[in-house]
């Protein structure tokens, strides 16, 4: 079999009968500048646009001394939120000529590390990372050679920049008004409990509870993973254990929603009276007979946020504001919560 062989600049050179300088200068639009003919220059482009001539990225990164590429790390693809920012990322890189390299790290710091090391080798200008870690310090390190933006959630207490969406206050709206409704019952379902978004939407459940005159019990708050099948055993656990699905429960995420959907489709609990709420929205959720009070992020402004600012810093420009809080959405569904 036939090997294929990548036509060069000294291919081109070859077959115009010029020096491979003098179709370098043409090829890198600099003709005019060195005096080439016009002939020259045309019988040069018509041959690497014939031969489907592609410019070595390698090469011209080893000039500029960039890549063009970003690298963004995300705990998994599956889930919506991140499914969504990372298509809206790639976008944004695709219009400014910059490739995004995506690395999935299952919410595991070791494959974390691993998935960095190896962005970082194929020379990335700079990440973007949803971390799993509870330290930065091996951000910190990293952010000495290239610049590093959280976005979705703070590593501890990092200083480095961050995009994320507000959830305290939009969660407490939510759980407020239905909290006024069911004040004897209202169950919480999280994720773990170490990282930023778990934390920050429970305090926004707290929250809510008590500004509406609720206490919040021990045994309401529940803490699994994000994965749809922690959703639904947590939820199955719940079930089993009042004998009933729960007056009024809170997902904190879409992926959890989804196990809880699952369980009471199987079971045909889908009418039941169950006051269901959760952080995130899906298109699909306006379908269900179900009707569920959503907060909805902005994922096109969180992508363009992270995108705006780790191309600042990529280009050494100063960053107007180091933190930004991307507002939501509350999307009632619920007749209880439209009255």
């Amino acid at each position: 079999m036939k090997q294929t062989k990548r036509i060069t600049i000294s291919d081109i050179a070859r077959l115009a009968g010029v020096s491979k300088s003098t179709a370098s200068l043409v090829l890198n639009g600099r003709s005019k500048e060195f005096r080439v003919s016009d002939d020259t220059r045309d019988r040069v482009l018509a041959l690497a646009q014939q031969q489907r001539y592609q410019p070595s990225i390698h090469a011209r990164s080893l000039r500029s001394r960039r890549s063009n590429t970003l690298g963004l790390v995300v705990p998994e693809m599956t889930n919506y939120g991140f499914a969504v920012i990372s298509r809206e990322l790639e976008c944004l890189c695709r219009e400014a000529g910059i490739q995004l390299l995506i690395a999935c790290t299952d919410e595991n710091a070791s494959q974390e590390m691993m998935a960095v090391n190896s962005l970082i080798q194929r020379q990335v200008d700079g990440l973007i990372v949803a971390s799993s870690m509870l330290s930065d310090a091996e951000y910190q390190k990293i952010n000495q050679q290239l610049p590093v933006v959280q976005f979705d959630r703070v590593i501890g207490d990092s200083d480095l920049p961050l995009v994320i969406t507000e959830s305290v206050e939009s969660t407490a709206t939510l759980v407020e008004r239905i909290a006024r409704r069911h004040s004897d019952e209202f169950y919480f379902i999280g994720g773990q409990a170490r990282i930023s978004p778990t934390r920050d939407r429970l305090a926004g459940f707290q929250l809510g509870l008590e500004r509406a005159g609720v206490e919040c019990r021990t045994e309401w708050v529940i803490h699994g993973s994000y994965h749809p099948s922690a959703g639904y055993e947590m939820f199955a656990q719940l079930c089993a254990q009042l004998g009933r699905p729960p007056k009024a429960l809170f997902t904190a995420a879409c992926g959890l929603l989804e196990g809880v959907l699952r369980y009471l489709n199987q079971h045909d609990l889908l009418n039941s009276n169950l006051h269901l709420c959760s952080f995130d929205d899906h298109y699909l959720f306006d379908c269900l007979p179900l009707k569920i009070d959503t907060i909805a992020q902005d994922c096109e402004t969180l992508a363009r946020n992270s995108f705006d600012m780790i191309t600042a810093l990529v280009d050494e420009r100063p960053l107007p504001d180091s933190r930004i809080y991307v507002p939501t959405r509350i999307h009632w569904r619920h007749p209880d919560s439209l009255a």
